[in-house]
């Protein structure tokens, strides 16, 4: 039984790491996500600082990108970029803070 025990806590743990790295790339990307909305618009570093923390604080209205995703929708319309071309740079800035935690 103590093997079984072992063993549980392991997986247990190993989650619990993979969740809070999950956490920590999801972070990543949404500020490097506000960095390039940001030059987008123009901002001012102040601007940027604040529109990055603006986006930070967006993912946590509900689970998954979608929040995110509308949010920067949103504020670029004016803009007219693609959905398609909002989501590629969603997963290409993902990829870059994968890397950055490797």
């Amino acid at each position: 039984m103590s093997s079984f025990e072992d063993r549980k806590k392991s997986f247990e743990k190993k989650f619990a790491h993979d969740q809070e790295l999950q956490f920590k790339v999801s972070a990543r990307r949404n500020k490097y996500l506000g960095e390039w909305v940001s030059q987008m618009l123009n901002f001012n570093p102040d601007q940027e600082k604040e529109y990055i923390q603006s986006v930070i604080k967006a993912d946590f209205a509900e689970a998954g990108d979608q929040d995110v995703f509308r949010k920067i929708k949103e504020d670029l319309k004016e803009k007219n970029v693609p959905d398609e071309d909002l989501r590629k740079k969603m997963d290409e800035l993902n990829e870059k803070a994968k890397t950055d935690f490797n």
